[in-house]
């Protein structure tokens, strides 16, 4: 096949060998006429486009002239120019109808405003100077359009695997451009190798349309024999399409999915949510029972459950599922499942059984009341007792303290320690979250336990008269036991934090010589006994001598004070016999007569009472 401007270069051949015949021929053939026009011009459509025609070298007088070649072979002439001296004078002969319509400008280029894909063609310039001959150039103009968003209709039916030969798969629509474009067909981003006769396995068919605009638009039809793995494929085509200067764009259309029919090939049944990894589940909950069948559309399930080695149809529906609410011990069993799919292969096993278990457990029992009293020292034995299955496990702890595993509790040589609350845990170790658990408080019964916080000694040895001191007492024991002391004061008995089953009371007291002789005794007392402890000082020393010191100063103190009121007194009376008598030694005691006050003042002084 030729190219399309295949007659444009036969016709250029002939020219230019008489070009070279006639330039061989004559030495100064530089004054003939030459053009410089582009062979091939292109632009996007719509675009306006100039094609060049200029004649080489001086001439004060020619005539260009510009011709249409249209389909026919006919050159009608669009537009001509004379050179007058420096100007050119333009003319337009035939527009042809063009709208816009042709155009030449000053240097006698022709223009072309808005180019449409009409516009494609050959355009002759022919120029003639007279002596220096006549000169012909032809200028090809392609226009480009770029096509419409790529469009694909796919194939709304359900198609079937088991079709032995190619089906319609999809349309792709390119519209509006100019060349025609290209379209390729694609699978999960693959490009579909497809020929274009028609094959069993696939083919492609085009049909390429010219429309009223002179526009081109393609239309592909894709066509497929297939697979069961197509159920998950993609598919999409692409429209591939030229620009100017030999480049390229492509479209690609939206993807899409088809619904295909397929036989049943495997068929699965489970417990759904919730069941544990060994495959249990508790009692109570809601079980779902799942059957999915791999066949396209979905084929009908039948659900089951086998006694006696015979069905018991529980439902039937499409979806492929069993609701059990509130799920019992007695639904333990063989359930199952059947595919109803009279398209599978003979040798499919279409049915598929489980075994459903129900892991359940029951309320523990004790050997023992809720509240156990034991006396002081003795022993017990306590057992705890489940039905469940699996096979639970038991645990005992008391105040989340592990004791040992196993039904029966031990308990020897009781002591006041051992009260408290003990329990029994069930758990099941394959149904983690399925336990249960049952308790018993101990109570010891027994004669009070007594402890005091004993007397620290002074740090000089010896306790003196008048010491303060705070006694503590702490005792425990069932009943509670009273705690008592020997001398009135006594706190009332509280229990002491973060120390169970005891109780305090304290005595705050002044140290006396009678409480170093005989001590004070507090005392723990229930109805199982008693316990004293008597508190002892040891040697507590008198307070005499520091009484006297005392004593003492209050006697100065007050000399002191009467000294003060003479003084103040014999200001008073400045140069009275008070004060002359202040000079005299030895004067009687005139107290009532006036005499100074001083005087006995001064006895009091020297003769203090010790």
């Amino acid at each position: 096949m030729e190219p399309p401007d295949a007659p444009a270069q036969a016709r250029g051949a002939p020219r230019l060998l008489l070009l070279a015949v006639v330039l061989a021929a004559h030495p100064d053939a530089q004054a003939e006429v030459r053009l410089s026009v582009p062979p091939l011009v292109e632009v996007m459509r719509g675009k306006s486009v100039i094609l060049d025609c200029t004649p080489t070298g001086t001439h004060d007088h020619y005539m260009l002239e510009w011709f249409l070649t249209d389909r026919s072979g006919a050159r009608p002439r669009l537009a001509s120019a004379e050179m007058q001296g420096s100007e050119l004078q333009v003319t337009m002969h035939d527009t042809r109808g063009r709208s816009p319509p042709y155009q030449l400008d000053s240097q006698g280029r022709l223009v072309l405003a808005e180019a449409q894909v009409g516009d494609e063609r050959d355009y002759v310039c022919v120029v003639r100077a007279g002596a220096a001959g006549t000169a012909e150039a032809t200028a090809r103009l392609s226009v480009f359009a770029k096509p419409e968003a790529t469009e694909v209709s796919p194939n709304k039916g359900t198609l079937s695997v088991m079709e032995d030969s190619a089906q319609e798969i999809a349309t792709c629509n390119s519209r509006n451009g100019n060349p025609a474009p290209k379209i390729t067909w694609y699978r999960n981003g693959q490009r579909l190798e497809v020929p274009v006769e028609m094959n069993p396995e696939g083919y492609m068919t085009s049909r390429t349309v010219r429309e009223a605009s002179g526009l081109l638009s393609l239309t592909s039809t894709l066509y497929l024999r297939l697979r069961k793995d197509d159920r998950d494929a993609s598919f999409h085509c692409a429209a591939h399409y030229s620009l100017p200067e030999g480049r390229h764009g492509r479209l690609d259309s939206p993807t899409f999915h088809l619904t295909l029919h397929y036989p049943t090939e495997h068929v699965q049944f489970w417990v759904g949510s919730p069941s544990t990894p060994a495959g249990w589940v508790r009692e109570g909950d809601t079980v779902q029972l799942l059957c999915r069948g791999d066949g396209s559309p979905s084929p009908e399930y039948t659900l089951f459950r086998l006694q006696d080695e015979q069905e018991e149809v529980l439902n039937v529906n499409l979806e492929g599922n069993l609701t059990l609410e509130g799920v019992t011990r007695g639904q333990s069993g063989t359930y199952g499942c059947r595919v109803e799919d009279y398209d599978a292969a003979d040798d499919v096993q279409l049915s598929k059984t489980l075994e459903l278990r129900v892991a359940y457990l029951d309320p523990l029992e004790l050997s023992e009341r809720k509240v156990l009293s034991l006396p002081l020292n003795s022993s017990a034995v306590v057992n705890c007792s489940v039905h469940g299955l699996p096979t639970p496990a038991l645990r005992w702890t008391k105040d989340s303290t592990p004791l040992g595993d196993g039904p029966m509790l031990s308990l020897s040589s009781i002591t006041f320690d051992s009260n408290g609350t003990y329990v029994c845990e069930a758990s099941l170790p394959t149904v983690p979250v399925l336990s249960r658990t049952q308790n018993f408080t101990l109570l010891v019964q027994g004669s009070p336990e007594l402890k005091t916080a004993e007397i620290e000694p002074k740090a000089d040895g010896s306790w003196r008269e008048g010491d303060e001191v705070t006694l503590i007492c702490s005792a425990r024991g069932h009943p509670d036991p009273k705690l008592s002391w020997s001398q009135l004061g006594g706190s009332p008995a509280e229990p002491i934090p973060g120390r169970q089953g005891w109780v305090s009371s304290s005595l705050t007291l002044k140290v006396t010589s009678a409480l170093s002789r005989d001590g004070i005794s507090c005392e723990a007392s229930n109805p199982h006994g008693n316990k004293r402890h008597v508190f002892h000082f040891g040697t507590v020393s008198p307070q005499t001598s520091q009484a006297g010191v005392a004593v003492m100063a209050v006697a100065v103190s007050v000399g002191l004070l009467l000294l003060v009121v003479a003084v103040f007194y014999c200001m008073r009376r400045k140069g009275g016999p008070c004060c002359r008598q202040r000079r005299e030694k030895g004067a009687p005691d005139l107290l009532g007569s006036g005499a100074c006050p001083w005087a006995q003042a001064d006895i009091s002084i020297r003769s203090p009472v010790l």
